[in-house]
């Protein structure tokens, strides 16, 4: 039986916790930060855990 690749789009996306949980960085802080609001910035710096309903299926492309 073949090895399962990890998808090397994912894989650069999500982090994985110690704990095993998720971690993406939040949607709109990858690119034209110039135009954006610092406070909008300030709030979309950093991660979040990613939804319960999206963890299968990350995990699945992670290959866990």
């Amino acid at each position: 039986m073949p090895k399962n690749k990890t998808h090397s789009g994912i894989k650069k996306r999500v982090k994985i916790t110690g704990t095993g949980k998720l971690r993406s960085q939040h949607a709109g802080m990858r690119h034209n930060l110039e135009h954006k609001a610092s406070t909008l910035t300030r709030r979309l710096s950093g991660t979040k855990a990613l939804s319960d309903h999206d963890v299968p299926r990350v995990k699945k492309l992670l290959g866990r």
